[in-house]
């Protein structure tokens, strides 16, 4: 973790700048204004500005050149599964209906197929730390908190046992979308524990087709509560 002024500082900046961006408050391929119009405009000096244009940068909201100036990219060039800006993709009514959908989507691609291989190689630690989770879900279920870390923590453990190291490379990114997904579905928490503990108990078994349809059911049940109205 940061701390200190100046990291705080960068910290607002790129939250501020960064919001303004993903909600098209700036279009596509728009120069952004001088360092020391930017200085000016968020009461701050010219480090804290090019440490906050390189960490938009990172996250592919903007392209800096020598002769051209910063310049805001298409939405197509963003690094949607970070944190951030899928944070602040959230508006005051809340995510974008078809980007709930893509999320989804990309969990039903990966998560079932995770499951099954976590069956056929998940080593003794590797289940005690999906139990762990699983038990840490049961003991948190009626506190939302504690209910969506013990849920994240449930489906990255299964990730981690895949072994697979490409796929555990998508720990990040699946990170940030869970977040956001349990955030707006905790209010079915409790209904999907016993699909959760049919995977861990598929799993725990070694029965890889049993591990998949189970995480299927678990994600049929999280899409339901998803979009329901």
């Amino acid at each position: 973790m940061r701390t200190g002024a100046k990291p705080r500082k960068v910290d607002s900046m790129v939250a501020s700048l960064g919001a303004t961006i993903v909600r098209g408050e700036v279009a596509p391929n728009t120069v952004l204004p001088p360092e020391r119009d930017l200085e000016v405009r968020f009461g701050v000096g010219r480090s804290v500005v090019r440490e906050a244009i390189k960490v938009l940068a990172a996250k592919g909201l903007v392209t800096v050149g020598p002769r051209h100036g910063t310049i805001v990219r298409p939405a197509r060039d963003w690094t949607l599964l970070d944190r951030d800006v899928l944070e602040w993709l959230r508006t005051v009514d809340g995510f974008d209906r078809d980007l709930l959908f893509a999320l989804q989507e990309t969990r039903a691609i990966i998560e079932p197929a995770a499951a099954a291989l976590a069956a056929q190689r998940a080593t003794a630690e590797d289940w005690q730390r999906i139990a762990d989770a699983f038990a840490a879900m049961e003991i948190g279920r009626f506190e939302a908190a504690a209910a969506i870390a013990a849920d994240k923590a449930f489906h990255l453990a299964i990730l981690e046992a895949t072994h697979n190291p490409v796929l555990c490379n998508f720990r990040p990114a699946i990170d940030a979308i869970l977040s956001v997904v349990f955030d707006l579905s905790v209010g079915g928490f409790v209904g999907n524990l016993p699909n959760h503990a049919a995977v861990a108990t598929a799993i725990q078994a070694r029965r890889p087709d049993e591990a998949r349809a189970a995480m299927e059911r678990v994600l049929g049940f999280t899409g339901d509560n998803l979009f329901v109205g």
